[in-house]
């Protein structure tokens, strides 16, 4: 798509933007409003304004943190206008290997690779989960309901497949529900239990309500237990079931309700 001359700085054209009525101030900020009307993220939002690409009523915006209101406004990126595009909300098995990123420096594989071609607008993970991790990961364009899932009040309980280096006991397993302090942070488990053993390892169940950053795998470390494999199987009532490894799958309406809450208009 040909980008928009872009006028010289100082020019009038890059004035405020005037807005439909005198003294409203817009709602939120162009960036978010980007990623509200489902065209990118706040970030990538961030970037395009700067980069002088998108209009205000007209005007070129390079602060993307200037008040607007997307019901009112018109705002366009390299010369075409961003409405809002439909919802979607999908699930996808993450294998292990790929990251939860849209580009990587180290040219390594994405989830996105996984969507190629697919035809859909751009989505953004909600929550994510690390290199060595797998299963379930859910992406939508709708802000609010990826915001909801990942409040940390919200206590959405997720469910993970532990796969670990050791046979556990019940004076083990009593140990991990109570959880540790890592640097001054406190690292709970809701439920942890044992799903089946080997000779030399187990698979066990362990379910959070709150998301810490590596917060399953600082927990077993500190008991020195190693994790061979690390699977996230549900999400509230979403669970993973038979998708493939690398698939994908829109979710139902309801599907969307159960966890989220509302779909946003």
């Amino acid at each position: 798509m040909k980008r928009p001359d872009r006028p010289d700085r100082g020019s009038p054209s890059e004035s405020a933007p005037r807005h439909g009525t005198a003294g409203q101030r817009g709602t939120v900020s162009l960036a978010r409003a980007l990623s509200k009307l489902g065209f990118c993220s706040r970030a990538q939002g961030d970037r395009l304004t700067r980069a002088g690409t998108v209009r205000v009523n007209g005007v070129v915006v390079r602060d993307p943190s200037l008040r607007v209101t997307p019901e009112r406004d018109v705002i366009e990126v390299d010369g075409a206008r961003v409405a809002r595009v439909e919802r979607v909300y999908l699930m996808l098995n993450k294998p292990r290997g790929v990251i939860t990123t849209a580009a990587d420096e180290q040219g390594r594989d994405t989830v996105y690779a996984l969507l190629a071609d697919a035809g859909l607008p751009w989505l953004a993970p909600v929550g994510r989960l690390d290199k060595a991790s797998e299963g379930l990961l859910l992406l939508t364009n709708d802000s609010a309901w990826a915001a909801r899932i990942t409040a940390p009040d919200a206590h959405l309980d997720k469910t993970y497949h532990v796969q670990v280096d050791r046979l556990p006991d019940a004076l083990l397993l009593d140990a991990l529900s109570v959880g540790i302090d890592d640097r001054g942070e406190r690292l709970a488990l809701k439920s942890v239990r044992e799903l089946r053993r080997g000779d030399r390892n187990a698979w066990l169940e362990i379910v959070l309500d709150e998301g810490r950053n590596r917060q399953i795998r600082r927990v077993l470390a500190a008991f020195d237990i190693g994790v061979l494999r690390l699977v996230r199987v549900a999400i509230g009532t979403l669970v993973l079931g038979e998708l493939a490894k690398g698939a994908w799958r829109p979710l139902g309406a309801s599907e969307v309700a159960s966890v989220g809450g509302r779909r946003d208009s």
